[in-house]
């Protein structure tokens, strides 16, 4: 069996990790704040103290990191490229602009390593379910000799080249983030209008417009509990990359533009650190301003 290592063990990482480890897997960690990472000690994992360490015995390297410059620092040292196995394979989970993952793709061609770009979908909920959508760009043979592992995490789909699964991400983020503004604006109305909004959730259940935002989302919004599973600030990352995209092949993308810009509002607000969606907090901020104007 091969020999996996993962490297960010975050609110999304270590359930990864944990569901890796209960499929059976030789799974080794590592984590900046090493803390973390052996917390995972008990369900089986080896603690490497370096990148270095953790890459150097891997036949398959995932990575689960914040963004771009998270990734960039880990794929661009020295101890992550020059120790890598000839022939291993690295699996990027982490949500990054596609661009930049052509790039990464290319640089570790050179060492004769093979690359993924593999994002997912489904919160922490979906981590911990191990349900996670994965969507993976790159060559159809790497996929068919990771699949059986990504398979731990959730439902994997080869979309096409590397990029593919960047792109996707960002498509899948559109979806989100418009729709969490949706239901933040029929949950504002229901509450303004004097209708019941878990019972709008209920009416609405099996319909053209339930959904899985709806369903989560929409009670969190009623509730007012906006513990981070998704924060605002990675969406909002998540919704600056969607439009640079875009700019990049000369889209206009108007809805997501005015998402951005609500996310943006959010973030210098205060809420950056809240579940993304507490964009009901915006609407509810927005009706405010209006009133008093």
């Amino acid at each position: 069996m091969k020999k996996i290592g993962f490297i960010g063990i975050g609110l999304m990482g270590f359930p990864m990790a944990k569901n890796i480890l209960k499929s059976g897997y030789s799974l080794k960690v590592f984590n900046r704040s090493l803390a973390k990472a052996e917390a995972l000690e008990e369900f089986g994992a080896e603690i490497a103290k370096t990148v270095e360490e953790l890459v150097k015995d891997s036949d398959v390297v995932i990575t689960m990191l914040t963004d771009d410059k998270a990734v960039d620092e880990v794929m661009s040292s020295s101890s992550f490229l020059e120790n890598l196995k000839p022939g291993s394979i690295v699996i990027d989970m982490s949500s990054i602009k596609p661009v930049n993952a052509k790039k990464h793709a290319k640089n570790l061609s050179f060492n004769k390593i093979e690359y993924l770009d593999s994002p997912v979908s489904g919160g922490t909920i979906g981590a911990e379910e191990g349900s996670l959508a994965i969507m993976i760009g790159g060559e159809k043979k790497i996929f068919k000799e990771v699949e059986g592992l990504l398979k731990t995490m959730g439902n994997p789909t080869l979309v096409g080249p590397v990029g593919s699964g960047q792109v996707s991400k960002l498509a899948n983020q559109i979806i989100v983030g418009l729709t969490i503004g949706a239901v933040a604006e029929a949950v504002t109305l229901c509450e303004k209008a004097g209708a019941d909004p878990i019972k709008m959730i209920d009416a609405l259940s099996g319909g053209w417009a339930d959904s899985k935002v709806l369903q989560t989302h929409g009670k969190r919004m009623i509730n007012k509990d906006f513990s981070p599973k998704g924060k605002t600030s990675t969406h909002l990352k998540d919704m600056k990359n969607i439009l640079e995209c875009a700019n990049n092949f000369n889209i206009q993308l108007p809805i997501s533009n005015l998402v951005k810009e609500m996310y943006k509002n959010l973030v210098e607000n205060g809420h950056g650190n809240e579940d993304h969606s507490s964009l009901y907090k915006e609407i509810e901020r927005m009706n405010k301003k209006w009133a008093k104007d």
